[in-house]
């Protein structure tokens, strides 16, 4: 993968495939500290120890159509190899959480990517799920929830393309005005 956005969509499809209902996506960045922090969370069927143990081994897959699975163990080596940690836990029916770090200044730190699109993609094509996304750079942050939107819309799905192209030029506006392309 060439931007961390995908390892965020890969690490969320893992959520959505283990029956997550609330999906949490963070990213932190401190530029003073040169660090950034992605984080995963999810309430989905969680792994049992033995798996949890294996998860980053790339022959370590629970899809059926091949064997062999990379989103976890890109993660893991993508904040290694910028100087940072990689860190997952889980527990059998209570969720799996995932966090990256990465020094921002390293070489070999992928860029960011279009964290906006992935977030939008997921938000939009995911309508039995909840999504909460918190972005904090120095001290501008924000936060969408899904379940707030939701409650505001009523029966008016996130899908609707005239919600879709509010929730587009939402995100991106409130990213480029918390972290401004720096990412």
């Amino acid at each position: 993968m060439r931007e961390l956005a995908l390892n965020i969509l890969d690490i969320a499809e893992n959520s959505l495939a283990a029956g997550a209902k609330l999906i949490g996506i963070s990213l932190t960045a401190d530029f003073d500290e040169d660090r950034m922090e992605i984080g995963i969370t999810d309430d989905g069927c969680g792994m049992d120890k033995d798996t949890l143990a294996r998860v980053t081994d790339p022959f370590t897959t629970s899809r059926t159509t091949r064997s062999v699975g990379m989103g976890l163990p890109l993660f893991k080596f993508s904040a290694e190899s910028a100087g940072g940690r990689f860190h997952i836990e889980s527990e059998k029916g209570k969720g799996t959480s995932v966090t990256a770090e990465y020094r921002i200044s390293h070489i070999d730190r992928m860029p960011l990517g279009d964290f906006g699109g992935v977030v939008l993609q997921l938000v939009t094509m995911n309508q039995g799920v909840d999504f909460r996304v918190a972005v904090k750079v120095g001290k501008a942050e924000g936060v969408l929830d899904t379940r707030e939107v939701r409650e505001i819309l009523g029966d008016v799905p996130l899908d609707a393309p005239e919600i879709r192209a509010f929730l587009r030029d939402y995100i991106q506006e409130n990213l480029v005005s918390i972290y401004g392309g720096r990412l």
